[in-house]
């Protein structure tokens, strides 16, 4: 079978218990726009990209690989990979 090519999102986002001064920063920002009632803010970064693989779950372990490898400090941060689509086979 043909490889397809899969979207992916990467989401990572710094740990519970670790400081996230840029989200700080824009909570405290909000009020100032006349936003109010916007608590919790976290900052994170997203990372889109393609996998060629044989199926579904190979795209997603692939793409863990690299998130977990490449993407994510393990040490503070935390990462989810979703599939957000597949393409036609090669």
């Amino acid at each position: 079978m043909a490889p397809s090519e899969f979207s992916v999102l990467v989401e990572v986002r710094l740990r519970h218990g670790i400081a996230d001064p840029q989200g700080a920063t824009i909570e405290r920002a909000l009020p100032a726009l006349g936003l109010s009632g916007v608590t919790g803010v976290r900052a994170g970064k997203s990372f889109r990209f393609d996998i060629a693989a044989s199926d579904e779950a190979a795209a997603l372990a692939q793409a863990t690989v690299v998130a977990d490898r490449l993407l994510a400090n393990p040490v503070i941060e935390e990462s989810s990979v979703t599939i957000v689509g597949a393409g036609t086979p090669d």
